[in-house]
């Protein structure tokens, strides 16, 4: 009886077993979270000692922009348009083409694409004018794949443009560009301020292009007429119409046919006054304060040809400056033997994410680097009126472009992400930082468009029935609000004192309530695909300190989780573009994990499975210089048209997404301190 007195309750017995096994789980756990940790902090070092290297004397970081070969092979034409040989370069362009051409013989936008027409058609043709004969097995095999895509009939329209420069396209059948078009005023229901900015810059020059015709025959020798199928050579190559009889798209090739008769005739009368406007449109954008004609390379290479055309000789100041903008994109580099042309410079872009970066990973916010990168960024404030103001009559002027200099056209997406970077840092003059911040905030917050988000560019150039327009087929001719750029401001207004009552606000969450997906994601327009865009949103509406349990905002955490791979990783193809069953699919990488990564931590829950395995991921595959690896391309120019890879995604996001899980980390840990 004594013994069983003394015995333990059976209940208390079995706790008391059970909690050992419990105990060393926990220890384990500990030990695991320590040795993590340990990693973390090494990899967060080697990240920062990387960005601090590469930061540039002045103040900023500067990455090269690397994208397909479209460029170098409309650089190559441009100067052969220009009867301009430069066979050292030619070989060098080959040598970077060869080593990016597929096993079927074609070229693609991205890492492991299929082939695109235009691209490969473009390609071909370079090869060819490099001297590589149309017998060589490369070109054999590139030019069965490309009649096997429909051959030259089937290319866009500015790959036909560029081909037509060097009389490998009859004009006849290219959609009319009347310079006109300057002309029509911008109350009008169509005029030159309801495209997007980019298209805009393209559309004015290439106008005066259309006008001349300026043609420059190749020898046979670099001709192409091979790409045409066989039995094509008199086919009409004309745009096809549409099935149906009364659509927009039959609308604008009637009044095509229209503007083609036009061009035919002897009397234009308002065609020298059209010439002129766009002249001058055109040069005061490639003054002082830009880097050439929207500082992007196919409105820069358009406008060089435009001022030859309008009769300027070589030796005048202004196509001097516009030839140099536009060689200054070349990337001669001297590793590999190659060359690359980048489709611009993007500083303002890099230098924000990269302070943030070394920001939210411990340096102080008066360190020297981040004190020299806040100076660089507040001298760069745009304060001339631009494009921008015609949609948007806000009588302030402020913002950042992405470029180094681009007065014309600042943009909400570089703006916003300059603030989050400057909230970090000090500057030297704190005073002015202080105005600049609250002013460009201000100018930003004005480009909210009618559906309650936020556009890159402009404000509201939204109208659909302009992307039948036959010169529209770049996809690219809007420039309609988007959910990443919408939660970015989101993102910035939660850390800001903004009333979050405000009739403005409620309207910018409603707009990213109304444009989530199904399952929960959103499309990214800037950033491959739906894992940025979901994450971005996620971003704004926890920077908000709003309830993130709502079933809508839980949704898009659970797909987020379910693209998880089973590395720890995320990736996705930018061919989720094309085939949205492709969405969150695609091979892990640093900066798609990292972008993962935040937008679960959103929730304030670091402690989650998916979490903990992303952050594995990335200290698991950062290489010893302190990178990741950046073979994708995660940047979006066009949707399906045009892919990005931008040098440093691949260091700044992984680097911001291990500081803030450590900060999450603490955070959470107080919260659970009893």
């Amino acid at each position: 009886m004594m013994e069983e007195g003394i015995r333990p309750f059976p209940e208390k017995e079995k706790k008391i077993s059970e909690s050992k096994p419990q105990i060393k789980t926990l220890v384990l756990e500990k030990e695991a979270i320590s040795e993590l940790t340990k990693k973390i902090e090494e990899c967060i070092l080697r990240s920062q000692k990387y960005l601090l290297t590469a930061q540039s004397e002045e103040g900023f970081w500067n990455s090269e922009l690397l994208v397909d070969p479209l460029t170098i092979c409309d650089y190559i034409i441009f100067l052969h348009w220009s009867g301009i040989s430069n066979p050292e370069l030619e070989e060098k362009a080959a040598k970077h083409l060869l080593k990016e051409q597929h096993s079927d013989g074609g070229w693609g936008q991205y890492t492991g694409s299929p082939s695109n027409i235009d691209l490969s058609v473009k390609a071909y043709h370079i090869l060819k004018i490099a001297g590589i004969s149309e017998r060589d097995p490369r070109m054999v095999r590139a030019r069965a794949t490309i009649l096997r895509m429909g051959g030259i009939p089937k290319t866009n329209t500015y790959t036909k443009f560029y081909l037509a420069l060097v009389g490998q396209f009859p004009w006849k059948y290219l959609p009319s560009i009347p310079p006109e078009l300057i002309l029509l005023p911008n109350w009008f229901v169509f005029n030159i301020y309801e495209l997007s900015s980019w298209t805009r810059a393209m559309v004015v020059s290439m106008s005066i292009l259309n006008h001349f015709k300026p043609t420059r025959n190749l020898p046979p020798e670099h001709q192409i007429n091979e790409l045409y199928p066989y039995g094509t050579e008199k086919e009409d190559f004309s745009l096809p119409r549409d099935k149906k009889l009364f659509s927009w798209r039959n609308f604008f090739l009637l009044v095509n046919r229209f503007l083609k008769f036009h061009d035919a005739l002897a009397w234009k009368p308002l065609r020298k006054k059209a010439l002129k406007a766009a002249e001058d449109w055109m040069l005061e954008r490639i003054g002082e304060g830009s880097d050439g004609l929207g500082a992007i390379f196919p409105s820069m290479a358009n406008a060089v040809m435009a001022i030859e055309s309008l009769g300027y000789s070589r030796s005048h100041p202004i196509y001097i400056k516009a030839k140099k903008d536009l060689d200054n994109l070349v990337v001669n580099d001297p590793v590999t033997g190659e060359i690359r042309v980048r489709p611009c410079f993007g500083p303002i872009w890099d230098t924000a994410i990269c302070s943030v970066a070394l920001a939210q990973s411990g340096l102080p916010s008066d360190h020297p680097s981040l004190k020299k990168a806040a100076d660089w960024l507040l001298s760069k404030e745009v304060r001339q009126r631009g494009d921008w103001f015609v949609k948007n009559p806000y009588p302030e002027c402020s913002g950042w472009a992405f470029e180094f200099n681009n007065v014309f056209y600042p943009d909400v997406d570089d703006t916003v992400k300059v603030l989050l970077g400057l909230r970090l840092m000090k500057a030297s003059d704190e005073e002015l930082q202080a105005t600049v911040m609250d002013r460009a905030f201000r100018w930003a917050l004005s480009f909210q468009c009618k559906e309650g988000g936020f556009a890159a560019f402009d404000k509201d150039v939204t109208k659909p029935w302009l992307e039948k327009v036959p010169f529209s087929d770049h996809n690219a001719i809007l420039d309609p609000p988007c959910s990443d750029i919408t939660g970015r401001m989101l993102e910035y207004i939660g850390k800001t004192d903004y009333p979050m009552d405000s009739k403005t606000l409620k309207s910018i969450v409603d707009y990213i309530k109304k444009t989530q997906e199904p399952d929960g994601s959103w499309y990214g327009r800037w950033g491959v695909n739906y894992i940025y865009g979901t994450w971005q949103a996620l971003r704004g509406l926890g920077a908000l300190k709003i309830d993130m349990n709502q079933d809508w905002i839980i949704r898009s955490r659970n797909w987020l989780e379910s693209c998880q791979n089973p590395d720890g990783g995320w990736g996705e193809t930018p061919g989720s573009y094309d085939f949205p069953s492709l969405k969150g699919l695609g091979t892990s990488t640093g900066t798609q994990t990292a972008w993962a990564v935040m937008g679960i931590l959103s929730f304030g829950d670091p402690t989650r499975a998916s979490i903990k395995s992303g952050i594995k991921f990335l200290t698991d595959t950062q290489y010893a210089d302190g990178t990741w690896n950046g073979d994708q391309y995660p940047g979006t120019g066009f949707p399906r048209v045009y892919y990005m890879r931008y040098d440093y995604y691949r260091i700044n996001w992984p680097l911001i997404a291990l500081a803030e899980y450590q900060d999450s980390l603490k955070q959470w840990a107080l919260r659970s301190t009893p």
